[in-house]
């Protein structure tokens, strides 16, 4: 199959689950339509983490973050243009709102039928803008809806809030890559390290993230480390956080190998993969309760979810006095992100979808594919049951 994925930003989650995705789905030819923003990430340098072989990219020139419609009446003919060379394209998977929006009615203008949008953090969910902002989002999403392809969100929670507004839509978690020994533990007794990773951005709320540390700047055996940058980093002024900027891939795996808890204070989320990437490193959970997030934790069993600062400084306190149980949830994250959260059946249910829709555009069905690929994602549930 050729697939045409069309991204904006092409960095941090998104840029990783194309990655793990083309990988996994070696044997189809991946077209990558991508916008850039250079102060999150080098292009170059995200480039160089893709397979070589079944990868073409495509620079969306005109494409940006915010909503402004000169700019993106550019960005949509500029995009038409675009796909207009690859009307023979299997599917196309537009991926965040901004993509999804100017894509769907890209496509509808193009006979397009065989297309899919995943959200990757549904843009009415955010809380930090104005009623009026995120009723305009909302009308956004319904309107492009009407042009049609189908809306594969990448968790139920995310799915439940499009279905809460008359929006059909499924949903295929993201996954993650898990090693043959991911779990690291931390053996530093000096201290208890609490990380998150990611970009210093409203939809992370480093401003939560700063209140939860301050109230342990006089507890000396507690550390606070933000993986990442961003323009919100003058938020995080306690003086107990350490913002390291942004790592190599080894670099943050080093950082979390070193922590004992995983936080996340976003607002917002898809299905975060930096969350799934602290679970395959068996690391215990405490997040916010908020779309993606809430899917990610089994609480009492591989963490917590709170919806209150205090609730949050209560539960790290607790997390301290019984490392053990702490140690114990980090095994059981593991586990979790080995039967509900790995690449290998994520990539399995997007080859089954992509089949499905390339299938209803053009009429045709390849059974012998598709009888695999159910056997193939049998298997991976069958050894799921087994562990």
């Amino acid at each position: 199959m050729k697939i045409v994925h069309v991204v904006d930003p092409f960095a941090g989650g998104l840029a990783t689950f194309l990655k793990l995705l083309s990988e996994q789905m070696n044997e189809h030819y991946h077209i990558i339509i991508h916008g850039e923003r250079k102060e999150l990430a080098d292009p170059k340098d995200v480039k160089k983490i893709f397979p070589q072989k079944n990868i073409r990219f495509i620079h969306w020139k005109s494409a940006q973050r915010n909503v402004n419609l000169l700019k993106d009446s550019f960005a949509y003919f500029e995009l038409v243009s675009i796909l207009r060379r690859f009307k023979t394209a299997d599917v196309v998977h537009l991926h965040s709102s901004k993509a999804g929006f100017l894509g769907r009615i890209a496509c509808k203008q193009l006979g397009l039928k065989q297309v899919i949008y995943t959200p990757n953090g549904a843009p009415f969910l955010m809380n930090n803008v104005s009623g009026f902002k995120l009723k305009f989002y909302e009308q956004l999403e319904k309107i492009a809806h009407r042009f049609g392809g189908k809306v594969i969100c990448a968790s139920a929670s995310e799915q439940e809030e499009y279905n809460k507004r008359g929006i059909e839509a499924e949903f295929i978690n993201n996954g993650t890559k898990i090693g043959k020994h991911s779990f690291i533990f931390n053996k530093n007794y000096n201290k208890f390290r609490i990380v998150t990773t990611g970009r210093v951005v409203d939809q992370k709320n480093p401003k939560y993230f700063n209140e939860i540390a301050k109230a342990f700047i006089d507890l000396k055996h507690f550390e606070f480390i933000w993986i990442g940058d961003g323009e919100e980093c003058a938020m995080l002024d306690a003086p107990n956080i350490t913002v390291t900027g942004w790592l190599s891939k080894e670099g943050v795996r080093n950082e979390i190998a070193k922590a004992d808890l995983y936080l996340s204070t976003s607002i917002f989320e898809g299905l975060p993969f930096a969350v799934m990437e602290a679970m395959a490193m068996g690391k215990c959970l405490l997040l916010s309760h908020c779309t993606g997030n809430i899917d990610l934790v089994k609480s009492g069993f591989n963490g917590e979810v709170f919806q209150s600062k205090e609730e949050a400084v209560s539960y790290i306190i607790n997390f301290y006095l019984n490392k053990e149980i702490t140690y114990s949830m980090g095994l059981n994250s593991l586990e979790v992100c080995k039967d509900y959260f790995n690449i290998e059946e994520t990539a399995i249910r997007y080859n089954l979808k992509y089949m499905e829709v390339s299938s209803l555009a053009c009429k045709k069905l390849n059974v012998n594919q598709l009888k695999n690929l159910e056997q193939a994602l049998l298997a991976i549930r069958g050894r799921q049951s087994v562990q």
